[in-house]
């Protein structure tokens, strides 16, 4: 199975979530990886993995979150799909916050992979 792109490369500037992205049958155990590509000072970024039977109703809680990010660079995690309920859409959702002097208007390029591990 190949790489699904949850979310390309996407300039962040307040909270949101990515549009749900259907996953094949067969996906057990999988890699997350977050990138974030551009970023200012002083701001923070918290981001989870959700998912969903039918692509309207959401999962509680999310099934995977990164630990909350201050810095470009790239993250992995692991995640294993829930036994007990189908999961057939996953979409990514964001919150952002930044402080400090100047501009209070957050900035985040990011994108996330979810790959399957065999």
């Amino acid at each position: 199975m190949a790489p699904l792109f949850l979310l390309p490369e996407t300039v962040v500037r307040s909270n949101g979530a990515s549009p749900a992205s259907e996953i094949e049958s067969g996906w057990r155990t999988a890699q997350l990886t977050l990138g974030i590509t551009e970023i200012v000072e002083q701001e923070s970024l918290d981001l989870v993995l959700e998912g969903s039977a039918d692509g309207s109703t959401w999962l509680q809680p999310p099934l995977a979150a990164f630990p909350q990010k201050f810095y470009a660079g790239t993250t992995a995690l692991l995640f294993e799909l829930p036994e007990d309920q189908p999961v057939r859409f996953l979409r990514v959702r964001w919150t952002v916050n930044r402080w400090g002097r100047g501009s209070l208007e957050p900035r985040f390029g990011i994108y996330v992979v979810l790959e399957p591990v065999a």
